[in-house]
């Protein structure tokens, strides 16, 4: 298919909706560098995993950015996180920089545990950060870490979201899973979490924990797509808590970093038979009422 007939296809999709286009709470943008060396992560995370992961959207920057205004996304986010310590806060700059010169981009920012966190933490929200990323597969940190309790409590009080890769897939890490986040909300009960990938592959777990906490949301990444069906398919017993928590599930794709066209996160969402009131709140009304248009 080619990318104009994509594009078509995807804003027919949202137009039969009656939506006036998407709200994608998982995009990835990041410095070069660092995105180069994301990409050939999953280049090898055939070996790793045994499952071939082809970038589909492997394009410059530019014509990244574009994609979206095709596919019609009106608000995304650049999704960034560091690895190691020393790397958030020039992360953060870079991302204020990016949403700064990027119409309809969430200014972004990340954290991890080191000293100095909740300050820089409190910079980026004080900076109009609107949404931060933290991911624990990569950057193999306990969320309760001492160092970042002060972060937290900000945050919390703040009210500002964090999409948090904290799910064992497609690999567990020393701290994914749902213990360490129910240990987490236990202490900081108003997080306004976003569990990216539906807790994939631990689902009900993190829906149970979406259900006791209401400011607990999930994101669709990759879940329920033909590729993630093959090693961690979304338990079918589980639709009807899909249902029920229909106002706090958000779209997200994990554009560009997908193997398979955008179109398929939103037929995937479809084929769930969930309605097209649940599919008008996921794609575009949950994520619009948790990052409402901020007045210039």
């Amino acid at each position: 298919m080619s990318a104009g007939d994509e594009a078509e296809r995807v804003r027919a999709f949202w137009g039969r909706l009656g939506l006036p286009g998407l709200v994608d709470v998982h995009t990835h943008f990041m410095p070069e560098r660092v995105l180069r060396k994301v990409w050939a992560y999953f280049d090898a995370v055939g070996p790793l995993t045994g499952t071939p992961w082809p970038i589909t959207y492997r394009e410059e920057e530019d014509r990244r950015v574009e994609l979206l205004r095709e596919f019609g996304v009106v608000r995304f986010t650049s999704m960034v996180y560091p690895h190691k310590a020393g790397m958030a806060e020039w992360l953060n700059g870079w991302a204020a920089q990016f949403a700064s010169r990027v119409e309809g981009c969430l200014r972004t920012a990340t954290l991890f545990p080191e000293a100095g966190a909740e300050r820089y933490v409190r910079e980026a929200v004080e900076g109009g950060a609107r949404v931060f990323k933290a991911h624990l597969q990569v950057g193999a940190y306990d969320p309760n870490d001492p160092l970042l309790d002060g972060a937290w409590g900000l945050l919390a009080e703040a009210g500002v979201p964090i999409v948090i890769h904290c799910g064992s897939g497609p690999a567990p890490g020393k701290y994914t899973g749902p213990e360490p986040v129910a240990r987490l909300l236990a202490r900081h009960p108003r997080l306004r979490l976003v569990v990216a990938h539906m807790g994939m592959p631990e689902y009900a777990d993190f829906l149970g924990l979406a259900e006791r906490y209401g400011e607990v949301r999930l994101d669709t990444t990759m879940a329920f797509t033909d590729f993630s069906e093959r090693f961690s398919p979304f338990p079918v017993e589980e639709r009807g808590r899909l249902a029920d928590l229909g106002d706090r599930i958000l779209l997200g794709s994990d554009f560009p970093n997908i193997p398979y066209g955008y179109l398929h996160q939103l037929e995937a969402l479809e084929r769930l038979g969930l309605g097209e009131d649940w599919l008008r709140g996921v794609c575009h009304g949950n994520g619009a009422r948790l990052f409402p248009v901020l007045s210039q």
